[in-house]
């Protein structure tokens, strides 16, 4: 499977130092370790990362390599036990919860690899949920929801209900959901694993479509045929982030 363009991905060396507010994501030395008992694991070491907007980077990993530890802690659904998380120029160790939960649904578009949608809400419903989330009136949240599945291609879909869709027309109304409020990052979680190679291509190739009109986005995957989509490239082993 090829990316839909000419260019290939660039494999790089993560970046070490930088002013804080120069980029949209960096990571400082960040560690992850989890502890029961006697048994201590370091899921991330020393990991140090910059991300700047408008960049499609991809981070490509074994499983148990590290990978969704760090997406965990990009997407502050987690916290690192040690290092600095900088989002947008914020300290994020500093944030209290509803800050966190501001910037989860507002700044962060998360599309995951089993699409988590609601079984019993139409394409529409599910798409135009973080609007509701954020108070945006009933009307308006269903407009822009149906011109978002537009936009992914699923225009004539906007009321079927998960089970009348096929896995790729799923990940579409998903990334339409992450897209709805104009996040400054996608972050896409192995977000063709549940698919087959036609359907990933379709997938890939509509993220490659979103960074071509300016949007952020991180991806991990564990298949260096997705991760060849990215404009950047960096491979995850036993926590640490290598140049290869």
């Amino acid at each position: 499977m090829k990316p839909a363009s000419s260019s290939h991905a660039i494999i790089d060396t993560p970046a070490t130092e930088a002013h804080p507010t120069s980029s949209v994501i960096q990571l400082n030395a960040l560690n992850k370790v989890y502890q029961t008992g006697d048994l201590k694991v370091e899921a991330l070491k020393s990991v140090s990362l910059q991300v700047q907007q408008n960049e499609f980077v991809a981070v490509m990993g074994s499983s148990g390599s590290g990978k969704s530890t760090m997406m965990n802690i990009l997407g502050c659904l987690d916290k690192p036990s040690g290092g600095e998380y900088w989002l947008n120029g914020r300290n994020v160790a500093a944030l209290d919860d509803a800050e966190l939960a501001s910037i989860r649904n507002h700044d962060i578009g998360f599309v995951f690899q089993t699409f988590h949608l609601l079984p019993r809400l139409s394409a529409l419903q599910n798409v135009a949920l973080p609007l509701r989330y954020a108070d945006v009136e009933r009307r308006e949240a269903a407009a822009k929801a149906k011109a978002m599945l537009e936009k992914v291609g699923l225009g004539q879909r906007v009321n079927h209900l998960p089970h009348e869709l096929s896995g790729g027309q799923r990940q579409r109304v998903a990334v339409a959901r992450a897209l709805i409020n104009n996040p400054k990052i996608i972050l896409a979680d192995e977000p063709t694993g549940n698919l087959d190679s036609k359907t990933s291509l379709e997938i890939m190739s509509l993220l490659q479509e979103l960074h071509r009109q300016g949007q952020t986005i991180v991806l991990i995957t564990h298949e260096a045929e997705i991760a060849e989509f990215a404009q950047r490239l960096l491979i995850m082993r036993d926590g640490e982030l290598l140049n290869e």
